[in-house]
Formats: C-alpha cells, sequence, structure tokens
C-alpha cells in the first residue's frame, strides 16, 4: 500500500534551511489498536531514550502523544519491524531506519537530537551483555591493515564530496572561533596558528605530523612558521591531493607527504602534532603511538595531539561507527594518559574547544544543505540522509556536552624551554624564552 506524503514543513530550522520530513496525514485512532507486546515495546524504546518530548505516528495512524502536548517533533515509525528493531538495539538501528525512510522527523532535526542527548541516560556499568555480544559484533580493529580499511571507508570516498562543505583549505577537524562570527576560512586559519604557537615553533624547526588530512596545516607550518614537515597518511585520496597542492605552492622542498602508517614514522624531530588522528588509533594502540612519539622527538622536543573526546569511556556511537567511522574510539583525558606517562612526557596544558567544534559543525551542516542536491547526484538517497543525520548528531554532540574536543601539549619531562604563562597564545608577537623568562 502507498504510503501517503504531504508537502515539506514551510518553517526554517536553524541555520535558515529546512529538513524534508514527509508526514502522514493524522487520521481517526478509534479501531487503532496496539497490541501488548507492541506496547511493551513502544515503552521499553521511549524509555532507553529517556522518554524526550516527542509525539509518534505509528504505521497504522495511531498517535501517542508525549509530555502534555509540549514536544519538539513527530516521529513516525512507518512499519511493524521498525519498532522492533529500535526495540533490538536503538543507538544502532535508529540510525539506518532513518537512513532508509523507515523513521522519519517532522520538525527540526537539531531539536529532535538536542532534546533526545538531553535526557539520554548514561549507560550501564554492568558489562556483562558487553560481553556476551561481543564474538557477534564487527570489531573493525586499528591494526595497521585494518586502520587503512576503517580510513578508506571514511576519507576516501572522494574529495568532490568534502569540498561541497568543508573550507577552502580542505580541513575536516574542528576550527577556532576567535569570535562567533568569524567565517570558517578564517576560523581555520586561526586553529592552525593556534597550534603552531601552542607547539613553539621556531624557524628551522623539524616536524612530524601523524595524520595530515588534506595537508592544509602541514603547509602552513612550512610556509608561515618556516619550518619543515614530514606528513604521514594512509588515505590515498588526501596524500594526493596534498602533493599537488604543495607542488603548486612551491613547497616541495619544506613538505614531505608520506603514505605511510604512523607508526612508520622514522627520524628525529623538534615537535610532534596530530589534529584529528587519535580517535582512529583506539586505546588499545595508545602505548604504541607513546612509543613512536618517544623515539622521534628530540631531548627538548614537545607536540600536541588534537582529538574528539569524552567525558568518561565508553564505545562509539554504534550506528556511526559502523556506517560513517569505523574504527572509531574517541578517548576521556584519563584514557590519553596511557600515551604519555610510560615515556615520562610532561602535559603541559588541556584545553577543550567543544564548543568551537559546535560552531564548527554548524557551518559544515549548512554548507551540506546547501549543497545537497550536488550530493544526491553522487551518491543515493540513504547516503544524503546519513550524512544529513552524523554532521546534525555531531552538532548536537558537542553542543550538549556528550563529546569533547581537546588539544593536550607535551613535552620531554627535563624540558625547560616552555612558555611561563599563556600570554603567547594571545599575543602573537610576544616570543616566550622559556626558562629564560622565569630566571631559572
Amino acid at each position: 500500500m502507498e504510503r501517503e506524503r504531504s508537502e515539506p514543513t514551510s518553517d526554517p530550522i536553524n541555520g535558515g534551511f529546512s529538513y524534508l520530513a514527509t508526514a502522514q496525514e493524522q487520521r481517526p485512532s478509534l479501531g487503532k489498536m496496539l497490541s501488548a507486546a507492541e506496547k511493551f515495546l513502544l515503552e521499553k524504546i521511549m524509555q532507553a531514550f529517556g522518554n524526550p518530548p516527542v509525539h509518534v505516528v505509528l504505521w497504522n495512524g495511531l498517535e501517542i502523544q508525549n509530555h502534555n502536548g509540549d514536544t519538539v517533533a513527530r516521529i513516525f515509525i512507518r512499519d511493524r519491524d521498525a519498532l522492533f528493531k529500535l526495540f533490538l538495539n536503538h543507538e544502532l538501528n535508529f540510525g539506518e531506519l532513518y537512513s532508509a525512510k523507515r523513521i522519519e522527523v517532522q520538525g527540526d532535526l537539531l531539536d529532535f537530537l538536542e532534546a533526545v542527548f538531553r535526557v539520554w541516560p548514561l549507560p550501564t556499568q554492568d558489562k556483562t551483555i558487553d560481553r556476551l555480544l561481543a564474538p557477534f559484533i564487527d570489531i573493525r580493529n586499528n591494526t595497521i591493515i585494518g586502520s587503512r580499511r576503517n580510513i578508506r571507508h571514511h576519507y576516501d570516498i572522494g574529495n568532490d564530496f568534502y569540498k561541497l562543505w568543508l573550507d577552502e583549505r580542505m580541513l575536516y577537524t574542528c576550527a577556532y572561533f576567535p569570535h562567533p562570527d568569524a567565517s570558517l576560512e578564517d576560523a581555520q586559519i586561526a586553529k592552525m596558528d593556534h597550534v603552531c604557537r601552542k607547539l613553539g615553533l621556531r624557524p628551522g624547526d623539524k616536524v612530524v605530523e601523524a595524520g595530515c588530512g588534506w595537508g592544509a596545516l602541514a603547509m602552513h607550518m612550512a610556509k608561515h612558521y618556516d619550518v619543515t614537515v614530514q606528513a604521514y597518511n594512509i588515505s590515498r585520496e588526501q596524500i594526493s591531493h596534498a602533493r599537488d597542492r604543495a607542488h603548486a605552492e612551491g613547497l616541495d622542498g619544506k613538505v614531505e607527504f608520506i603514505e605511510d602508517d604512523y607508526r612508520n614514522v622514522k627520524g628525529k624531530f623538534d615537535a610532534f602534532v596530530s589534529v584529528g588522528m587519535l580517535e582512529h588509533v583506539g586505546t588499545d594502540h595508545y602505548r604504541e603511538l607513546g612509543k613512536v612519539i618517544d623515539r622521534s622527538l628530540k631531548d627538548s622536543g614537545r607536540g600536541l595531539i588534537h582529538t574528539i573526546g569524552l567525558n568518561y569511556p565508553r564505545p562509539m556511537d554504534a550506528w556511526a561507527e559502523r556506517h560513517i567511522f569505523p574504527g572509531a574510539n574517541p578517548p576521556s583525558l584519563a584514557q590519553m594518559m596511557q600515551i604519555f606517562e610510560p615515556y615520562d612526557f610532561s602535559v603541559l596544558d588541556v584545553e577543550n574547544l567543544r564548543l568551537h567544534y559546535a560552531k564548527t559543525l554548524e557551518h559544515w551542516l549548512q554548507r551540506y544543505e546547501e549543497n545537497v542536491e550536488q550530493v544526491s547526484r553522487m551518491f543515493d538517497e540513504q547516503f544524503v540522509l546519513a550524512w544529513r543525520l552524523y554532521l546534525a548528531g555531531s552538532l548536537t554532540s558537542f553542543k550538549t556536552g556528550n563529546m569533547q574536543l581537546f588539544q593536550v601539549t607535551f613535552s620531554r619531562a627535563g624540558n625547560n624551554q616552555i612558555p611561563w604563562t599563556r600570554r603567547y597564545l594571545y599575543e602573537p608577537e610576544y616570543q616566550p624564552t622559556g626558562e629564560a623568562d622565569g630566571n631559572l
């Protein structure tokens, strides 16, 4: 039987664009009955989501009002099997059903996600179920081979896709907004300068970058801070783009882009930097990463790791891990210490930029929606919906504090060539000299 559809709502949502949500005309609920089992499933599903203020419409037209009519969205569950799938695993299957249009959201998707995220229950500490299910779960380990597979799933889907909604330099990490009204392009430049000042880069320094994306930071360091950079990445598409751009900008002698795993870094360097890679390393490999940094840094070496993070250890969202970011595992700060403690690195500074990432994602989502017709021509409708949910969900996660963005700077334990205050971060003309500032 063909499903009834109405025209999309004309009310604008955040950012001035509208999410097109199909809607079923309201029908009398007389005679529309749920079995006791279906009522039980729906009750448990709503409890699992934290009983958010939403209005649920079922496949038979029956409507369930929540929170005394004060709701943020209407959720259409299009078939009985979708209800059962939500009950089995709401975290994984909501995204799959949404992408397949078997669940549809009418209203502001961002408002809906924020309402859900703000009441989402903390996960239970009982690991019994996890242990029982472990043999049946697709665990994508971040070995050298596994990491290549995982990265290609996300980053090698085509540079033309990312060009539609990233900034002109193709930075796919949190920007730094000196003020909320800064453009995305200006904020990404500010982020790169923020990182370079934290590293205390000096002319002639040798820098190694682990996970260089499309190469913007490596080229920025070489061009504006007069350093030489070896940048490692296992994404073939990104490395190809970075090499072409470096050649076009005359930086061939200053930047070397190496298509290889971070575990194969060779040489000695004044600074180590990783922006947006740690999420893909996996906590089981943190000691291995620390060993790479330890053998790579000179005695006066310093480093910076910029990563999505969590307030407490927990798995990546199951749907995003399976369909968007396989192998992703953002760490807590305590987990990050597994990189530093075994090798006696001193943590110098920790900054949380989660609101900057929320603002970055606002820009990305806006640009994605502005170019959604081109995305539709590149991929199918399921892809379009999946990436809409991924970007909107990520924005909401940072806005509500479910995810963090950590920048952690560190150095060798005995290195006294470190800033005396944070003045250097906000006054670029000020050049700290380390121990001389403190008369040590």
